[in-house]
């Protein structure tokens, strides 16, 4: 019968724990590390195939009006992407939203084009671990400097996904509707 040394056992087992940690940590800077290159663009037009919220949106219904997509490129690929609608009101139904943001393009005309006072995020969606949450944070920093807009809301699916992913990056419940959620990011100019 072989007789192993206590010893000489337990420093290859935290050996080989250490060398394990420094390999995990090692994949997951990996995996964040096209964070840093990216950027955040706007786009004419997205697949609205990929987007697992509203995907029955066109892309003429995401641009006309005032309303934007914006992207996170990275390596000239789009990883992560998000649609806007400005207003000055926040809807409860995307009917309402179309509807609101046609208002606030019209009474643009006399506002130097600067379309509506709150920027409704009505999509959000990442083909990239880490793509959604910089995507908020890279938007909500444009927002920010813009001197028109002075609310970030959401018009967000009822889902337990949707109010997660809000309330951890920071957002605050507004209102639950019928069949949306509204949330909003606090900007402090």
């Amino acid at each position: 019968m072989i007789k192993f040394k206590k010893k000489a056992f337990k420093p290859r087992i935290k050996a080989r724990i250490r060398r394990s940690k420094i390999e995990i940590n090692k994949n997951v800077k990996n995996i964040f590390d096209w964070i840093k290159g990216a950027e955040i663009i706007e786009l004419n037009m997205c697949n609205t195939d990929e987007d697992p919220v509203r995907p029955e949106l066109n892309n003429d219904f995401r641009t006309s009006y005032g309303r934007k997509i914006y992207g996170v490129k990275y390596k000239d690929e789009i990883h992560a992407v998000m649609c806007f609608a400005f207003t000055n009101k926040i809807p409860k139904t995307v009917k309402e939203l179309d509807l609101l943001s046609k208002d606030a393009f019209l009474q643009s005309v006399r506002r130097d084009q600067k379309v509506g006072q709150i920027a409704i995020a009505y999509t959000v969606w990442s083909k990239k671990k880490g793509g959604g949450k910089l995507i908020v944070k890279e938007v909500f920093k444009k927002i920010k400097k813009s001197n028109h807009l002075n609310r970030l809301v959401t018009l967000s699916p009822l889902t337990e996904m949707a109010r997660k992913f809000h309330l951890n990056n920071g957002a605050v419940e507004v209102q639950v509707n019928e069949n949306t959620q509204n949330f909003e990011y606090k900007i402090t100019k």
